[in-house]
């Protein structure tokens, strides 16, 4: 008899959320000590979207991503099984993010639980949900990433406050027998990196405190050379690391979809895959860095250029470190 042909998770819908109020480089000059050239050449940044009011935060964000992304598909919320949320800025510590976004939602039959991986939590949490679709578990299940990295940003802090922005991103996975959807993954974590990237206050180890909060512990801290130097090289090997064991040659490749921390790291990852510009995701230039939401977002903002069999690679560095990359092929004409 015949082999039965492989399942996959294919995702068959994208969901995105971005706040009205944009945070400019103007506006951040009047802020801090930088100004628009300093952070365009560096970052590649003029804007970013930040969630100003204060009685909304990230379940809120992801929330509306996925009520998009499950409209769009024609599926109810009581028809999801289970719900994964990429973040690090959490509503609370508990109950998990996906809890809140489960009740806001009615997906009253869904399970689901959060996963922090920085920057790289989209892309690990697509791998963790793809495996309880190809396993049979489930039928369908949301990914979702969601930051409001403005709530931990520390912005008299010129060398951080000017990357981040805020957003949320959702995709839902089906099973699929066509050979698209998600192929393969190569996925990494080096803890020797924990202290380049971190928010120090807040959990078991530095609690709040008076000192704490004096200390400014609570905000994200980075030592941006030492991550720079190491998300140029871990990006641009997964990349080329899927290309490789799956024989992919630059041409086979529709879009890199990058996590969009930097211009120049970007740039890196398509040269080591020897891509031009016309196949890289990029729209850093108006969100910043938001996180485990970039990579969704990217893939909203480019849907309606993606054809059935087009081929991605979704790569993504964060803190941690973690690191990977994907080999996707899309599974729906997005312009339709």
């Amino acid at each position: 008899m015949p082999d039965s042909p492989r399942t996959t998770a294919a995702i068959t819908s994208v969901g995105t959320y971005l706040p009205p109020d944009r945070l400019t480089n103007a506006d951040l000059e009047k802020m801090v000590d930088t100004n628009d050239e300093w952070i365009r050449s560096r970052t590649g940044i003029s804007e970013r979207r930040i969630l100003r009011d204060p009685d909304k935060a990230t379940a809120f964000m992801a929330t509306e991503a996925a009520r998009q992304c499950l409209d769009k598909a024609g599926v109810a919320p009581d028809q999801v099984d289970c719900i994964l949320v990429a973040t690090v800025t959490p509503d609370m510590l508990f109950p998990a993010t996906a809890c809140l976004v489960q009740d806001a939602l009615g997906a009253t039959k869904a399970w689901g639980y959060d996963i922090s991986a920085a920057c790289s939590g989209f892309l690990f949490a697509l791998t963790t949900g793809a495996k309880l679709v190809e396993s049979g578990m489930h039928q369908r299940v949301l990914v979702i990433g969601a930051d409001t990295m403005s709530r931990i940003v520390d912005y008299t802090d010129r060398a951080t406050c000017v990357i981040f922005g805020d957003g949320a991103g959702a995709v839902l996975l089906e099973a699929a027998t066509d050979g698209t959807g998600l192929l393969d993954a190569v996925h990494h974590v080096d803890g020797t990196g924990a202290g380049s990237l971190r928010q120090p206050g807040g959990g078991s180890m530095r609690p709040a405190t008076h000192e704490t909060v004096d200390a400014r512990l609570h905000y994200l801290k980075q030592d941006g050379r030492a991550v720079f130097k190491r998300a140029v090289v871990g990006m641009a090997e997964a990349a080329a690391e899927i290309m490789e064991r799956n024989d992919l040659a630059p041409d086979d490749i529709r879009y890199l979809v990058p996590h969009q921390a930097n211009l120049r790291i970007i740039e890196a990852t398509a040269r080591r895959m020897g891509l031009g510009a016309d196949k890289v995701m990029v729209n850093i230039e108006h969100y910043g860095n938001t996180t485990a939401a970039t990579l969704p977002l990217c893939l909203g903002d480019w849907e309606g250029q993606l054809r059935a069999g087009d081929n991605l690679v979704l790569a993504a560095f964060g803190g941690g470190f973690t690191w990977g990359a994907t080999w996707l092929k899309w599974a729906y004409d997005g312009s339709e």
